[in-house]
């Protein structure tokens, strides 16, 4: 994996963070955005000594600013091999009718957006190049529904079929495409969706040995490393202690 330029989007904590770890080795140029600005700088103190490190302060909802942030790269870290599009999130469990209008655009505008943002405007140079991987972070819930997961479910349901289009898109060229889809994982992801109640958080992994943001880094780096021709379109995984429930069935009490 030496010698790659890699664009990570959400890579101040969880899932961006460890694919940030993971990719940090001799030769490789990693470009780190998040909003959080203070995570990145720690992670760019961290990981300088090994490869080098390009932090950029991000809002990937922002296209104007996606543009301007890609465009002003410096020379090294141009030519971007791999894009991780990882920046994420579920805001609430409330069901639709009760459901706050602002944590729905905000899951639309991050998870669908700021994705198709980062793509459009990365894409064009590998295609140029003709070589060049964009891996996508789905999840289970864009394939299972579960009470609550309304549009964020749906939202991940857009980035695994947006993910099968643009493979459709790109036959015939060297670019490949990847959509890794986690089921429950033990990250600041249930921090994020109740607002920062740890206590509710807290409760979603309790009892369970849930998958880590490392398993998922060392997924994503095993993609990207198989051989230029292989192309691992779609993969699901969740840890032992999660599967599919049975269909759910209201009856009316006599």
């Amino acid at each position: 994996m030496s010698g790659q330029t890699i664009f990570i989007t959400g890579a101040s904590s969880g899932f961006g963070a460890a694919c940030a770890r993971i990719f940090a080795v001799p030769g490789n140029r990693l470009i780190l955005t998040s909003r959080r600005v203070d995570p990145l700088i720690k992670l760019q103190e961290e990981l300088s000594g090994v490869c080098d490190v390009q932090i950029i302060p991000l809002d990937v909802r922002d296209r104007e600013a996606v543009q301007g942030a890609v465009e002003a790269l410096p020379e090294p870290f141009r030519n971007i091999d791999v894009l991780l599009n990882n920046a994420g999130l579920a805001l609430g469990l409330e069901p639709a009718h009760q459901v706050n209008l602002d944590d729905w655009d905000a899951m639309v505008d991050t998870n669908i957006k700021g994705l198709m943002y980062c793509t459009r405007i990365i894409l064009p140079g590998m295609v140029a190049r003709n070589r060049g991987h964009i891996v996508n972070i789905s999840s289970t819930a864009g394939a299972w529904p579960y009470p609550g997961g309304n549009v964020y479910g749906g939202s991940k349901a857009f980035v695994t079929q947006f993910s099968r289009n643009l493979r459709c898109d790109l036959l015939g060229t060297k670019v490949r495409v990847t959509c890794i889809q986690p089921g429950m994982a033990e990250t600041e992801f249930s921090a994020v969706r109740f607002k920062g109640d740890q206590e509710m958080a807290a409760k979603v992994y309790e009892g369970t040995e849930a998958l880590t943001a490392g398993d998922i880094a060392e997924t994503v780096a095993w993609v990207i490393n198989r051989p230029a021709h292989v192309n691992v379109n779609t993969l699901e995984m969740m840890s032992i202690d999660q599967a599919w429930g049975p269909f759910a069935i209201h009856r009316e009490q006599p």
